[in-house]
């Protein structure tokens, strides 16, 4: 940055040069061509004196990048020369927002209230803010003070449907984005937003139609494609998943995802070596995805790979798993290959996520059992018990340890409550007879030891 120029003429010749450079920066801004836009104002920045719109400039173009930091650095920079401009402010909280600095963020649009209480962003963006901080009564309060300065923002009722959303609200939300949906019809990724509310709360049909919406108006939205794939797939239209997953693949390139999903369509048709190919591809473009590998361990288990099934159960176990239902399949593959320790680790999982899991404590009561720790197992079965009485395999457990512990009018209850239950259907028949037969022995123990 020059700090001083030789003559008039050659401050004002910079200033030009500048100037235009800034333009054509703005030109292709609007045309979408943002990394010449970059460097169009980079250099009208080095080469003129210090101008708070270029600067502003630069940084809604980095934001347009998705280089939210660096875009922070140059809204901080149009501050120092225009410190009270709301704009400047507004945008600046967003990006604070997008990068986690909550309590910058927050601070930022305080300051634009102080300045212009009638500033309506500045309330309206907090609700992004306070939703991701999980704070969603203020979120709230946000929004109706939004609604008191404009009440047809389509983006208020975007954002405190978001927040709708993360609690599971979702026929509140549905009607929050419906109103968007009316207010602006092209709001980004409004169907999509729909779409994903409408699945969450069963309605397959709406869902269906929203996604459909969402793809005729964004036909490259990959996000978008890979999420209908998985709807589509979960509602039992598999050959039109299948469709969504390769055309997701045609377009852009390597998906990871899609390679596990089209892994779930080979294995639903049984085609295991198929699906088994898709998986090993999943897990070369993407090491870290959760389901590849426990999929595979499936396979290797039924093949009766037991070892190398363990190998691949143990390495999905350091991933991020929140499917109650795989942690518990993973801890029934770990109990049948003898490994207790890992079983009881996927059934402990399980429950930090669902508390009150019947299918986990019975899972944990079985690998406690297998360590010897039958009073703690016992425990588990009895509480799997009162969540789920009517549990055959939680009752022939329970028996089956009770006989351990030598508490035979225990083992005799619960086998004659899993008699009534499937008396007749193996393998709780011969699992029935078998405890009957070691309550008798131990009463015929039991008097012949009087005896003596």
């Amino acid at each position: 940055m020059h700090d001083y120029y030789d003559s008039q003429d050659e401050f004002d010749n910079t200033w030009q040069q500048a100037e235009t450079l800034a333009e054509e920066a703005f030109d292709l801004y609007e045309k979408g061509r943002m990394h010449q836009a970059f460097d169009k104002l980079r250099q009208a920045i080095e080469s003129g004196p210090e101008n708070a719109a270029w600067y502003f400039n630069m940084a809604l173009t980095l934001d347009a990048m998705e280089r939210y930091e660096e875009a922070i650095s140059y809204y901080e920079k149009a501050l120092a020369a225009e410190p009270d401009d709301a704009e400047i402010l507004n945008c600046l909280g967003v990006d604070y927002t997008r990068t986690a600095q909550y309590d910058l963020a927050l601070a930022t649009f305080e300051k634009i209230e102080q300045i212009d209480p009638s500033f309506e962003p500045c309330y309206c963006n907090r609700i992004i803010t306070y939703t991701e901080m999980e704070q969603h009564d203020k979120a709230e309060e946000m929004f109706y003070l939004a609604q008191q300065i404009e009440s047809d923002c389509p983006l208020c009722f975007y954002n405190i449907g978001n927040s709708l959303f993360s609690r599971g609200a979702y026929d509140r939300a549905i009607w929050c984005w419906q109103k968007t949906a009316v207010l602006d019809s092209v709001h980004p990724q409004i169907h999509y937003r729909l779409a994903q509310a409408f699945w969450l709360s069963g309605k397959e049909a709406s869902a269906r139609e929203a996604f459909l919406k969402e793809i005729r108006k964004n036909p490259t939205d990959l996000d978008v494609l890979l999420d209908f794939g998985v709807f589509l797939l979960e509602s039992g239209d598999i050959e039109a998943a299948r469709e969504k997953f390769n055309r997701l693949m045609e377009m852009g390139g390597d998906w990871p995802a899609a390679h596990f999903y089209l892994g779930e369509i080979y294995r639903l048709r049984d085609e295991m070596d198929e699906a088994a190919k898709q998986y090993r591809l999943a897990l070369e473009g993407d090491g870290q995805l959760v389901g590849p590998r426990y999929r595979l361990a499936e396979i290797l288990m039924r093949q009766g790979a037991s070892q190398d099934a363990v190998a691949l159960l143990k390495a999905e176990m350091k991933l991020e798993i929140q499917d109650i239902d795989v942690l518990i399949s993973m801890g029934y593959m770990f109990l049948n290959a003898d490994d207790s320790e890992n079983s009881a680790q996927c059934f402990l999982d399980a429950l930090d996520i669902a508390h009150e899991e019947p299918r986990a404590f019975l899972g944990l009561g079985m690998a406690l059992s297998l360590r010897g720790e039958n009073a703690a197992g016992r425990q588990c079965f009895e509480h799997s018990l009162r969540l789920e009485e009517d549990n055959p395999l939680a009752l022939v457990n329970a028996a089956w340890l009770c006989c351990r512990l030598h508490d035979w009018q225990a083992a005799a209850t619960y086998a004659a409550r899993c008699q009534a239950l499937r008396g007749r259907q193996e393998p709780y028949r011969t699992a029935c007879k078998e405890i009957e037969k070691q309550i008798r022995w131990s009463k015929l123990s039991d008097l012949l030891r009087k005896k003596r």
